[in-house]
């Protein structure tokens, strides 16, 4: 498996694109605004989504790629996801007033989108990939990724904070081998942090402490602005491990 980092950043400016990520060449994790890096032939390949939860910096160019592909393609694009967060899809994005609702467009027996509902712990298979939706405490409805070649795993958390459930899956995971976690804000932005459903250093660091497995660690979402200072702080107090950040561009292959 191929994971190519399209976007990973808190935000937008130059060079800096939300939560993207292109598994292969077919399946996109999340679908922020790091997928308008991407040219047409590559987009024309994409047949489906994953998503984590149905913050707009994870779903926003849901809508632009099904409207840019939808009429060339020759099935539907497969929006994989929480019933929560297609029931969110549906009521605020593709609802006719934001955006147009290509679940029956052209019609309903050939529409450009569907939804595909998502249990946490259930596996989706995917040729010789297994995708796993992993539990994660958001402030909405959430989950994270195993995504598994059989060889190795790579785990994305997704927009999580303190979870027991989460670490005691990933310590079952035996070909553990990478893992990207959040945090979204420094340690001076510790009560929003807490309060938006997110990690901060100190938290983050106390919580990596119940990973049970030897595996590389990148840090995802960070601020611009806050950026450089959250990263030391995530180093400056970490013992065990030696996290780094995750960056636009960075493949991983697994």
């Amino acid at each position: 498996m191929r994971l190519e980092i399209l976007g990973c950043s808190g935000g937008i400016g130059t060079c800096s694109y939300t939560t993207a990520m292109l598994l292969d060449e077919d399946i996109l994790i999340d679908a922020g605004t790091g997928v308008g890096t991407l040219a047409l032939d590559d987009l024309l390949k994409i047949d489906h989504i994953f998503v984590t939860h149905a913050h707009l910096d994870h779903i926003a160019f849901i809508p632009f790629l099904v409207d840019t592909t939808g009429s060339l393609r020759d099935r539907p694009l497969v929006v994989h996801a929480l019933p929560s967060t297609l029931q969110s899809l549906q009521a605020h994005i593709f609802n006719w007033h934001i955006w147009p609702d290509f679940s029956c467009i052209p019609d309903a027996t050939h529409p450009y989108m569907r939804y595909e509902p998502i249990t946490i712990g259930e596996t989706i298979v995917l040729g010789s990939r297994r995708i796993t939706p992993l539990p994660a405490f958001h402030i909405v409805p959430a989950v994270g990724f195993q995504l598994d070649s059989g060889q190795s795993s790579l785990v994305f958390t997704g927009d999580t904070t303190a979870d027991d459930a989460l670490w005691q899956v990933i310590n079952r995971i035996a070909n553990l081998r990478y893992l990207i976690i959040e945090s979204a804000f420094s340690n001076t932005g510790q009560d929003i942090a807490i309060r938006s459903g997110h990690f901060h250093p100190a938290m983050l660091i106390n919580e990596l402490n119940k990973l049970q497995h030897d595996a590389e660690i990148y840090i995802t979402h960070l601020r611009q602005g806050e950026a450089e200072v959250t990263m030391r702080e995530i180093l400056g107090g970490s013992t065990r491990f030696n996290p780094r950040r995750l960056m636009s561009n960075q493949v991983f292959e697994f």
